[in-house]
Order: C-alpha cells, then structure tokens, then sequence
C-alpha cells in the first residue's frame, strides 16, 4: 500500500491575506490554497509546516488523515470563549489535549491507532472538515458535548485508567447533532459506549420547567439586560454560552447537581456498562 496523508485547514473568523497565501503557496507547489483554506494530499513527502502553528497564525480548523490509521482535528477558538481550564477535565494521555495562548484555545483531538481498516485503505480525509466544522460553533456557544466525546474516546481506547472518574457529563448526549456523530465515527467510539455514558445519566435531569424558571426568576435585572444586549449585537454565541455557563453555577451552587449530572462514574464502571449495552443491543438486532 503507498503512503496516503491528507491534510485540510480552514480559516473561520477571517479571510486570508494575499501575503499570507503567498506564504502558504512557499511550502507547497501543488496545494489547493484560497481565502478560506489549504488542501493538499501527499504520497510522498509530508507538509512543510507544522500544523498546529498554522493552525495560531492563520486558521481557525484543521483536518489530517493518514492511512497508517492516524486521525486528527483541530480547532482554535477566539481568546476569551473557552478556557483550559473548561477543556481541562475532559483532557486524556493523547486523544484530548488543549493549548492556550494569545491567539486562542487551541483543541486536539487526535487518533493515532485506529482500528477500521476499510476506512483508513479508502484515502480517508475528504469531506471530514465539512462535517466536523460545525462543532466548532457548538463550543462557542457552550456545548461541552464534543470534549466528553474526546474524553469518551479515550475510554475506549485504554487511554485513561479504569480508576479514573467522569467528568460532568453535558447535557443532550443521547441526543448528538450531526457534527458530534461525525466526531464520533471520527475517533472510532464505540456506540454501545456512548450508549452506556448517556443511557446511565439522562442528559435533560436539571433542565425542568421549574428549576430553570426558578433561575430566571431570580436573575438581576443588569444580568437579563446584558443578554439581550449581546443578542440585540449579533452576539448569539456569547449569549447562549454566557446563559448555559450562569445555570450551570447557579445549580450547583443551590446544591443540586450539574445539569445532567447522575452522579460521577469510574470509567471502570462505564466499560462495564458499555458491556451491558452491546448485550442488550445484540438481543435487539437478532430479535429484528
């Protein structure tokens, strides 16, 4: 089998210079280099480039696939969004790691012994970043499900010890959109895992009618005022990650759990519970 690597890079938050194209266009001849973003596959050779510090100056995603069953993507968001300090609980040895600096926070996800061999001998890496982006707007707008799927990830692939505990588990994960499955399939989670995670801590718990009315009830008028405001801008994302980040203190503060949160597990129980599910899931198909 040749060598396959692909290597895709997106710009979000702003076009590219033409200086910086030209830039880009000095370490590789055959890329397909625009406004928004660099393509380019290798059978021989590798970028001449590091990514990640393409990924500070220039782009805001980036996509990488190689058929030795290595996996990555990456995303920068604006300093002032998320801090390390929300990634850092969902962080294993290698599958989920973050970086900050002055240019942002930047998130890897990574896989680096993938087990589908159709996959990887099919030159895996076109169409990915169209459907992993979207994740991208979910962290800004403060859904944490992406991380615990990174986190996740790394339970099934032996990457965090069995004594280990779950982090807060966010809400929604039995219900994943479209870019949270392509991540899903993207760093090979196994579904009866992510079964067991949501099955086991129903996501919408601390999310009723009464709990949120509560809280909205007591909010000061300054702070209802500040949310409209950043609407009334344009600034839907900052809105709702400022609104999701304020109940979840407030919950925990009043002395209920997070959101979601059925209690903390040990990823020993959770390899346990993925067990139970495939069991069940298996009874249900040769049923069908």
């Amino acid at each position: 089998m040749s060598e396959y690597q692909y290597y895709e890079f997106r710009a979000v938050e702003r076009p590219l210079s033409q200086d910086e194209m030209a830039e880009l266009r000095a370490t590789s001849s055959r890329a397909t280099i625009s406004p928004t973003g660099f393509v380019n596959e290798y059978h021989w050779g590798d970028l001449k480039g590091d990514p990640q510090a393409w990924v500070r100056r220039y782009f805001d995603a980036f996509v990488y696939s190689a058929n030795w069953h290595a996996c990555r993507f990456v995303l920068r968001l604006p300093p002032g969004t998320l801090r390390r300090s929300d990634v850092a609980p969902f962080q294993t040895q290698t599958l989920l790691s973050c970086d900050e600096s002055g240019s942002g926070l930047v998130i890897d996800w990574s896989l680096e012994a993938g087990g589908d061999d159709e996959r990887f001998c099919m030159e895996d890496g076109p169409g990915w970043m169209d459907r992993l982006l979207p994740v991208r707007d979910e962290l800004l707008r403060g859904d944490l499900r992406a991380l615990y799927l990174g986190w996740l990830a790394g339970v099934g692939m032996d990457d965090v010890d069995n004594d280990d505990m779950e982090p807060a588990v966010p809400a929604g994960l039995s219900r994943l959109t479209a870019a949270q499955q392509a991540l899903a399939a993207f760093l090979e989670i196994d579904p009866d895992l992510i079964a067991a995670a949501a099955g086991s801590a129903e996501q919408d718990a601390g999310l009723d009618d009464d709990s949120v009315e509560t809280w909205i009830a007591g909010l000061p008028k300054k702070e209802m005022g500040l949310v409209f405001n950043m609407l009334l801008h344009g600034e839907s994302q900052q809105a709702e990650r400022w609104v999701k980040s304020a109940f979840r203190i407030w919950h925990k503060e009043s002395g209920s759990s997070e959101p979601g949160d059925a209690g903390q597990r040990s990823v020993a129980d959770l390899r346990v519970l993925a067990k139970q599910a495939e069991v069940v899931r298996m009874k249900q198909e040769a049923d069908e």
